[in-house]
């Protein structure tokens, strides 16, 4: 069997023509966009060097840690005993301890 030649017959409608380019536009756009969030992650954590912390941090006998949070020179431990304890983030040492009270 032999193909028949395409004629102006034979050509695919516009709307399907249509369809393939805007699919082809798509995984055009998914491509870079994927590329664009893994240049993100490369620069914005280059070396993971980012949060120092001390080796070790010795809670108060008894706590429990529920939660964790850090600024720029210290980083604070809310404990399940409502307490938030601020320790020096070089250090290690105790700051300061705050009670939650509630109302």
């Amino acid at each position: 069997m032999q193909d028949a030649p395409l004629g102006e017959d034979d050509r695919d409608p516009l709307n399907l023509r249509l369809l393939r380019l805007l699919v082809t536009v798509l995984t055009v756009v998914m491509i870079v966009g994927l590329i664009a969030v893994v240049i993100t992650f490369v620069t914005r954590f280059p070396g993971g060097d980012g949060i120092r912390l001390p080796e070790e941090v010795t809670l108060p006998e008894g706590v429990r840690a529920s939660a964790v949070t850090m600024g720029p020179d210290w980083f604070a431990v809310v404990t399940a005993d409502d307490r938030i304890l601020i320790f020096d983030r070089d250090s290690g040492d105790l700051r300061q301890s705050v009670q939650i009270t509630g109302d």
